[in-house]
């Protein structure tokens, strides 16, 4: 009876460690990357997004939204990978963008960001957006873009890009979403509202699965080869044969086979127009000789003979 209270004691042990590696497995490599259904202050989070100056490059179809500030190479990553791919499951990108605010007295963001911020949320320009994420960060000197610091107006909208986020942060993680960017929302095909903070790439796929958007984008097909025009055949040749340019013969000698002499020799023309000495006896052209008389007719004794 010991025995075999103590080899059941030990199968208990066994399974619950079985049963809480398991647990932990499922959990680490495929419950935390898939995304959260918003259960609680839907209308709230809807109304915040609405309401913030995303920016789109269009395309149309169910929006999705993703949030992140400028120096995230997660946020960058996600937008300049999945980009293609949402558009082509019918899914419009917006972004949105923020400034990030000073910890402990240490800024997190420099001027010219947050002045290109506040320029994104007033002007809300695509293009402009596009150039920024496109040069590196310490090159980025916001030309032509007035300046922030100092500016009450745009400071104001730098500080709301910031507060849009912690209280969008604060709605969702009462939802059970975790803090993290790039943090994207979106609608999925039953209406829920899901959200997912998808700083680790291996929660991409679940996204768009959920959307419907391919894994993979197929390279734009090729052009057709252009038609050259027909070439008009030979005379002479045969339907099948292809035709030949016309051989570049040169010079021809004259027929009496003499070979002219080569320009720049002594005794021709130069290009200018003078002749050059000739110092070597040039060789007359031979002449025809004189025909000769047709034969006289001539007497003998017994005969006559031409």
């Amino acid at each position: 009876m010991r025995r075999f209270l103590i080899w059941s004691a030990l199968a208990v042990v066994i399974g619950l460690a079985i049963a809480g590696t398991g647990y932990w497995a499922y959990w680490n490599f495929y419950a935390r990357f898939q995304p959260v259904t918003v259960t609680r202050n839907q209308a709230e989070i809807q109304r915040l997004l609405d309401e913030a100056s995303w920016l789109s490059g269009g395309g149309g179809g169910e929006p999705l939204y993703v949030i992140g500030y400028r120096d995230s190479a997660s946020t960058q990553r996600y937008q300049r990978e999945e980009a293609e791919r949402l558009r082509a499951g019918g899914v419009e990108m917006r972004v949105i963008v923020f400034a990030r605010a000073d910890r402990e007295g240490a800024p997190q963001s420099t001027p010219t960001e947050r002045s290109t911020v506040a320029e994104l949320w007033l002007s809300r320009d695509w293009s402009l957006y596009e150039r920024w994420i496109a040069t590196p960060t310490r090159n980025w000197t916001a030309a032509g873009i007035p300046v922030a610091d100092g500016n009450l107006a745009r400071s104001a909208v730098v500080e709301a890009s910031r507060q849009f986020t912690v209280r969008l942060n604060d709605l969702l993680r009462d939802a059970g979403v975790a803090t993290g960017y790039p943090l994207v929302i979106w609608r999925d095909r039953e209406g829920f509202l899901k959200a997912c903070a998808c700083s680790d790439s291996r929660s991409w796929a679940f996204v768009r699965d959920d959307v419907g958007a391919p894994d993979a984008v197929s390279p734009p097909t090729p052009l057709d080869p252009v038609d050259t025009a027909p070439v008009a055949p030979v005379p002479g040749a045969s339907p099948g044969a292809a035709s030949l340019p016309y051989p570049n013969l040169g010079p021809i000698p004259p027929a009496n086979g003499t070979i002219p002499p080569a320009p720049g020799t002594p005794g021709t023309a130069s290009p200018s127009g003078s002749a050059q000495p000739s110092t070597t006896p040039r060789t007359e052209a031979a002449r025809p000789t004189t025909p000769r008389a047709p034969p006289q007719p001539t007497k003998q004794d017994d005969a006559t003979f031409f």
